[in-house]
């Protein structure tokens, strides 16, 4: 067994039985193609690697057949492999993406020259309309030439997707590996929320004691995350409104912060999305904040707690499918249904995900979702139960 089959689908099936070419071109960012390819995998792609010789200078194809578990194509020989991979085939591959991709790869994509394996590949995949993905990376004077900027125009126009670049001073970076590896999913995977806007509301609120310290939970955001990258790769505009978090935001989602109720009751006024999803860990009860710190000195302080407004509330006078989600501690399954069946009744929710905090560990859940004539039970990692979430989601939304 090669090496690369150990790691395959360890993070998802997504992209079981998908093949992606990689095409890697001459920008020192090739140094990340092996990570990538390795992403890739782990979702289950079956990944062929296609370098030019500019890339060769920066890494070995040795480097990318242990990491593809493929032979490297670094020449169009008799075996004509563009066309055997490329062709207009009932097997071929699904997609070309090409990371990273330089400057002069870009120009000569979009005035169809093929004069390295990469650009040859480009042009079969265009001929076949097999779907062409640029992750590009170079100095960002060369991105922003007014030439490289219209090509870049002219392979949009013509369906080709970009990824990036992200602009960090004088450098066009290629784009981080999970954007990239989401963005083949998104591309190649389940595109049900196409179309749909989605608000993912997660995270722990914060209310002030005083200027130091803070009222919150135990959330860690890390449910509102899963749920904002599983609905991204299947289509949605996703946008995520998070409040203490500990766990990794991804940079490529459109991200609003709260800390209050307060904050984020005002942030609701904008609200017009289709979905809108509430894993937060909000506080029930919050404090008068006190002026100033509070001595460290005293031997009691006496903190006095006032109910917070319901947020549910507030969004259910939005036009959107809502789902809230309640937390519990030692109760039963039938319990724990008879609770969130309540609270879907009380606060006019489309749909409701429980669970035991007891069954929650580091990226492990298990969840009760109801809905007003339907109840299922989904546990694994938290990105599984994020997707069987959205599955629901969509069947209420039919």
């Amino acid at each position: 067994m090669h090496p690369s089959e150990s790691i395959k689908c360890t993070k998802s099936t997504i992209l079981s039985g998908k093949r992606i070419i990689l095409g890697i071109t001459g920008s020192i960012a090739a140094v990340e193609s092996l990570e990538l390819v390795r992403e890739l995998i782990r979702h289950g792609a079956e990944v062929h690697a296609v370098m030019t010789t500019e890339a060769l200078k920066i890494i070995t194809h040795y480097t990318m057949e242990f990491a593809t578990g493929n032979p490297v194509i670094i020449e169009i020989d008799g075996k004509v492999q563009h066309v055997s991979l490329l062709g207009d085939f009932p097997d071929k591959a699904d997609m070309l993406l090409i990371a990273p991709c330089t400057a002069n790869t870009i120009s000569k994509i979009a005035v169809g020259i093929d004069d390295t394996p990469v650009t040859t590949m480009a042009t079969t995949a265009m001929g076949s309309k097999i779907p062409i993905m640029i992750a590009p990376a170079m100095h960002s004077s060369m991105y922003m030439h007014p030439v490289i900027q219209k090509n870049v125009q002219i392979l949009t126009e013509l369906g080709v997707e970009f990824v990036g670049p992200h602009m960090e001073g004088k450098k066009a970076r290629l784009a981080a590996i999970d954007e990239i590896a989401s963005d083949v999913i998104r591309k190649l995977g389940n595109r049900d929320y196409c179309g749909k806007r989605v608000l993912i509301i997660g995270g722990s609120s914060e209310e002030p004691i005083d200027d130091m310290r803070i009222i919150t939970n135990k959330g860690t955001g890390e449910t509102a995350v899963q749920l904002a990258l599983a609905a991204f790769e299947r289509g949605a505009d996703v946008e995520l409104w998070i409040g203490r978090a500990l766990v990794p935001l991804p940079s490529f989602i459109p991200t609003k912060r709260f800390q209050t109720i307060g904050d984020l009751l005002r942030m609701i006024r904008d609200v017009d999305h289709d979905v809108v999803i509430v894993p937060a860990a909000l506080s029930d009860y919050a404090p008068e904040k006190s002026p100033g710190k509070i001595s460290s000195g005293k031997e009691k302080i006496v903190l006095s707690l006032t109910r917070c407004p319901k947020v549910l509330e507030s969004l259910r006078k939005k036009k959107c499918v809502l789902v809230g989600f309640k937390a519990e501690s030692g109760v039963g399954e039938k319990e724990l249904e008879k609770r969130a069946t309540a609270r879907l009744r009380s606060a006019g929710l489309d749909m409701i995900v429980a669970n035991d905090l007891n069954d929650v560990s580091r990226n492990e859940t298990k969840v009760v979702i109801v809905s007003r004539n339907k109840k299922k039970v989904a546990s694994g990692t938290k990105r599984d139960v994020a997707d069987r979430i959205l599955d629901e989601v969509a069947r209420v939304t039919k």
